[in-house]
C-alpha cells in the first residue's frame, strides 16, 4: 500500500454514496424548484433570491462533482490488523514527557478528523507512523517544533 495514494474506508464510501444520492436526488429537485420560484419574481438582474439559488446550485454541483471524483478515484481499504501501520491501522501512542497514551487511527485525507482521532495519512503525523511497528519511536517536525512518539501498539 503506498503512503500518498487516496484512500477511504468503507464505512466513508457508504456514506459517500448515501450523501450523492441524497444530493443528486431530493437536494437538486428543491434548488430547481426554488430557482423556478425565484425566476417567477421577475427582474433577474436585481433579484437577490434568484442570485442566491444559483449560487447554492453552483455549490451543490460542486460537492457532486467532489463525491463523483473521491469514489472514483479513491482506493477502498478494510484497514489495518497488521503489525505495521498503514490505512486504516488504530495506533496507540505516548509523547515524550507525557503520561497519557493516546489512540488513533490512520484514515485517507477525506476522512481526517482530529476530533474522532482520526489522522490522514498525508500528514506529518500520519508520515511518521506509517510504516512503523509497535516499539518503534518516530519524530516530526510540528510548528512549535519536533515531538518524539513512542508506539505503544498497533491493530
Amino acid at each position: 500500500m503506498k503512503q500518498a495514494g487516496d484512500y477511504i474506508t468503507q464505512e466513508k464510501k457508504e456514506a459517500l454514496e448515501k450523501e450523492l444520492k441524497e444530493l443528486k436526488g431530493p437536494k437538486r429537485k428543491e434548488i430547481l424548484e426554488n430557482l423556478a420560484y425565484a425566476k417567477s419574481l421577475g427582474d433577474l438582474s436585481e433579484n437577490a433570491e434568484y442570485h442566491q439559488t444559483r449560487e447554492d446550485q453552483g455549490k451543490l454541483e460542486e460537492r457532486i462533482a467532489k463525491i463523483e471524483e473521491i469514489l472514483q478515484s479513491a482506493q477502498v481499504v478494510s484497514g489495518g490488523g497488521g503489525d505495521i501501520i498503514e490505512i486504516g491501522s488504530k495506533v496507540v501512542v505516548l509523547k515524550d514527557g507525557e503520561k497519557e497514551e493516546k489512540t488513533y487511527q490512520i484514515v485517507g485525507s477525506e476522512e481526517a478528523d482530529m476530533s474522532q482521532g482520526k489522522i490522514s495519512n498525508r500528514s506529518p503525523f500520519g508520515k511518521a507512523l506509517f510504516g512503523m511497528k509497535k516499539g518503534d519511536k518516530i519524530s516530526f517536525e510540528t510548528p512549535n517544533g519536533k515531538v518524539n512518539y513512542k508506539i505503544v501498539n498497533v491493530s
